[in-house]
Parts: C-alpha cells; structure tokens; sequence
C-alpha cells in the first residue's frame, strides 16, 4: 500500500524474510511457493513469479473481499495463489499468514494423494489428528480456494494433492513453524512407509496431545 506506515515496513520484512528462510532451507525454489500476511481489511502476498529475489516493496496489497470485486494495490501482480489465502482468511479470522510451499516431503505425500495420519504425536502441531488432505484442483481456481478455505478451517495445515503444502498461523512465525514441522514430519512418515504401514495413535491419544499443546508455552517459575 501506498506511504507504508513502521508496522507495515516491519511486516513486509518479515514476510521477505520467511521467503528467503524458506529457500534456504531447500522447502522451496525459484518462484515456486508464497507467502501472505493480513493487513488492514486484507493482505499483503508474494508477487507472481518472484522468488528470494524479491524486496519489501515488491509485495502487492490485495482487498479480502473474495473473488468478486476484489482490489489490488502494488507495482506486480499478486501470486496466482492468492484466491486461497484469502478464502483461509475468511475462513479464519484468527489466522494471520498462509504459508505455502512446494517443499519436498510434503509434494512427494501429495504426488501419492495422501494425507498426513497421526502416526506421531507431533502431527498435532496442525491443530488436529491429521493434516488432510485437499483433492486436486488446478491452481489459481476458485474450486482450489473454496477446498483450502474448509480444510484449514480447523486445522493449521493442509496437503494439496499433486501440489505441495499449505500451513497458517495466529502469526507469521507460527505458521513458518507448521511449514518446518510438518514437512519433516512427513520426510518421517515417508520413511516409514518404506518399511510398511506405521502404527497410528488413537483419537484419545491425540485428543491428550492436543489439550497439552493448548497449555504449553513459556511461563515464568513461581
């Protein structure tokens, strides 16, 4: 947006920051991926077809008014995936940046169109038993945004078939934090399909890893 304010240089920042962690951490590369975050009545996201190159003023501002009568506002045109962080924004008012990538672990579980169980406690991470997942659509189309928006609903993440991963977040560090975690988790689950058919916690398991989750945080000692 025009005459950016502190906060908004301070978020456009942030948000090219995770953009570069993202492909230094080899979870995307080139232009593949984008990241959002809400600002003021909608959100700042990635450009189309930039990658780490890109810079804080290069980000475009995009209304979240859904498809229909949505307004733009930046030198470059927003990615085409911006119809899906937007219906995770409407779906959510809680969540603050979408994350998306084409990161290696989590592509190759959607290549084989399939979701991420609760073969470890640490799934729970994505606010739920299991990251879904998300049937295929072609990117950039309302079909595609209308499954992200009702998968990320109740949960953090989600896995786009044939496509790669999608994670959120109350802050832009908590949905980067999903994005690593859960493509490690699924580098694990795909290694342990190799071998066979991994052992998958119960609901009540991880209905106690999720209230212990819900509680845990920094707090200081008494």
């Amino acid at each position: 947006m025009s005459g950016a304010t502190p906060d908004e240089t301070t978020l456009r920042r942030a948000v090219v920051e995770a953009v570069r962690r993202l492909d230094a951490l080899g979870l995307n590369r080139g232009s593949t991926g984008n990241v959002s975050a809400r600002w003021q009545g909608g959100f700042l996201i990635t450009p189309t077809g930039m990658g780490s190159e890109v810079e804080p003023e290069d980000l475009a501002w995009v209304s979240d008014e859904g498809s229909e009568g949505c307004r733009f506002e930046g030198r470059w045109q927003p990615s085409s995936e911006w119809h899906f962080h937007g219906a995770a924004y409407r779906a959510r008012h809680d969540l603050m940046a979408v994350v998306h990538t084409h990161s290696p672990h989590a592509t190759a579980l959607a290549c084989l169109r399939r979701p991420l169980p609760a073969f470890h406690y640490m799934v729970a991470v994505a606010g739920g038993h299991d990251v879904p997942l998300v049937p295929y659509h072609t990117f950039g189309t309302e079909a595609l945004s209308l499954a992200v928006g009702q998968a990320l609903s109740d949960r953090l993440a989600c896995i786009l078939a044939n496509h790669g991963l999608v994670a959120a977040g109350s802050s832009l560090a908590q949905a980067m934090k999903v994005v690593v975690e859960i493509e490690s988790l699924c580098g694990i689950y795909l290694q342990a399909l190799a071998v066979g058919e991994p052992a998958l916690l119960r609901a009540a398991q991880m209905d106690e890893v999720l209230a212990k989750f819900s509680r845990y945080g920094r707090s200081q000692r008494a």
